[in-house]
Parts: C-alpha cells; structure tokens; sequence
C-alpha cells in the first residue's frame, strides 16, 4: 500500500538517492552531476522558505518517490506560476505512484493560489507525458534538442494546466 506524506529531514537520504540515480541513468533531469546532501538540504530549506510543498510516497517504510512545486520562472509577474517535478525510484516504477504524486502538488498549487502548473518533460518520455495528460495538462511548445545527453540532442515539451485561481491577483 502506497501512502503519500509531506517529506522531512529525515527523507532526504533517500530523496537524493532517487534524485541521483535520475541525474545517472536518465534524460528526466538535464544534469550530469550528482548532488550532494548538502545541495539537497539547502534545496529542501529554500522549499520550505518559499512555501512550497515536498511530497514523499511510503510503501510500508520505504520512500518509493518524491514530488514537489516550484517556481517556473523568478521574475515577479510569474507569481502565479509553478513548475511540478516527480521523481519515482525505478524499483517502483509502473505501480501508479507517479499519480498519486501529482495529485497532492495540483492541490497545494490551487491552494497557494497559483493560476497554472508547467511540467517540463523529456519528449521521449511517454509515460510521464500521459501521467500528466491524465490530469488536464496540455503540451504548449515542443522545443527541439535543447538538451544534450547521453550522446544526443533532447528535446523538451512544456506541459500546462491552468487552474480556475487566484481568485483575486494583484500587481506588484
């Protein structure tokens, strides 16, 4: 049975762990080195600063995967805006946990107040592009070979899903 919890310190091993094992064996992050527990503490306290969420799923006592929202873009007129990331270990793949991790985020962006949620994904992934279209997210640009890994160009898609808040946004 897989339960979905907010994350702590003491998750942090094993979400860096998952977060890892993605930067090495696949194009799901464009990155080529891994983090360090200290990267990944300052990321987990600059989430917490900023309000934003970081949910785990447990399947029994074992953390199977992570997810979280952030920021899509640091200019003020953005405010409304979020970037959703998902991450499942690969021993748990293809069980349904990436669903029950998106969940959660779409509820904490709507109540945050947030207007859309921007998913980022690697063309070829196919089944987080279906995972997110599930959920109402639709592909607004295909960008093409904006990454280079593993020995070839990547391209990008940018998933959206526009919520119905902020009831009352403001400027400045």
């Amino acid at each position: 049975m897989i339960t979905i919890r907010l994350a702590t310190d003491e998750d942090l091993p094993a979400i860096l762990e998952i977060y890892n094992h993605v930067i090495i064996h696949t194009t799901a992050v464009f990155q080529y080195t891994i983090h360090t527990p200290e990267m990944r503490k300052e990321w987990f306290e600059t989430k917490k600063e900023q309000g934003f969420p970081v949910f785990v799923a447990l399947e029994g006592t074992v953390i199977a995967g992570f997810s979280t929202i952030g920021w899509f873009r640091a200019w003020q007129a953005y405010k409304y805006s979020v970037e959703n990331s998902v991450y499942v270990d690969s021993k748990f793949r293809g069980r349904g946990i990436g669903k029950k991790l998106l969940e959660p985020l779409i509820d904490a962006a709507k109540t945050l107040n947030m207007h859309t949620i921007v998913a980022g994904i690697e063309a070829a992934n196919i089944e987080s592009i279906k995972l997110h279209e599930k959920f109402g997210f639709r592909e607004v640009a295909h960008f093409k070979e904006v990454g280079f890994k593993f020995g070839r160009w990547l391209d990008l898609k940018f998933l959206q899903l526009v919520l119905v808040t902020p009831t009352d946004p403001k400027d400045g």
